[in-house]
């Protein structure tokens, strides 16, 4: 096969800086969802190979462990501080974060089930809501992203300070069920 679908290198941040750690996760489902672009147009070209069920299995894993866990800790930590402390325009954008959260998941139910078979080996076709499944949802994270990053996470964080901060931290560390000072997990992250 012509085409590869490299792995992920773990983010370089830790659970002590739950800011960074909240964007290196950003950094990290880009990354998938332009791995599950390059996965669809592979499959439509050229078909399944050893190759396409590595990365279906690759994004499979990530927005089903990783992802959830993700929205969690914001879901957890910061939408709650938001919505009781923040302005009428913050409480706005953390409405619409929660209202995306709700609209990825159930994309990601219509996908899944068509990743899970190509990870083994069934080489089942898309269907045509699944395309669009995977099209609303690839457009659907980066002004995601780009609120979250520019305005929610430094607002949260300001309100949290520094030792609601790390405890938000611990919490999330221990959500993923990793010891202390250890590293990111690439499926938990």
């Amino acid at each position: 096969m012509s085409h590869s679908f490299p792995g992920f290198n773990s983010p370089a941040v830790g659970f002590e800086d739950p800011q960074a750690m909240l964007s290196a996760c950003h950094d990290r489902v880009q990354r998938s969802l332009d791995l599950l672009g390059r996965l669809v147009e592979h499959v439509d070209l050229h078909g399944h190979d050893a190759s396409s069920r590595s990365a279906a299995a690759d994004v499979l894993r990530y927005f089903t462990l990783a992802a959830p866990l993700h929205h969690q800790d914001e879901e957890l930590h910061l939408f709650p501080l938001l919505l009781a402390h923040g302005s009428a325009a913050l409480v706005a954008q953390v409405e619409r974060l929660q209202h995306d959260h709700a609209q990825m998941e159930s994309l990601w139910r219509g996908i899944e089930p068509a990743l899970r078979a190509w990870s083994s080996g069934v080489t089942t076709p898309l269907t045509s809501p699944q395309r669009d499944a995977i099209q609303v949802f690839r457009a659907l994270y980066p002004p995601h992203i780009a609120l979250e990053e520019s305005s929610v996470f430094p607002q949260a964080f300001a309100l949290l300070g520094p030792q609601a901060s790390s405890d938000a931290g611990r919490e999330m560390q221990s959500r993923r069920g990793v010891g202390h000072n250890a590293g990111l997990d690439k499926d938990r992250v």
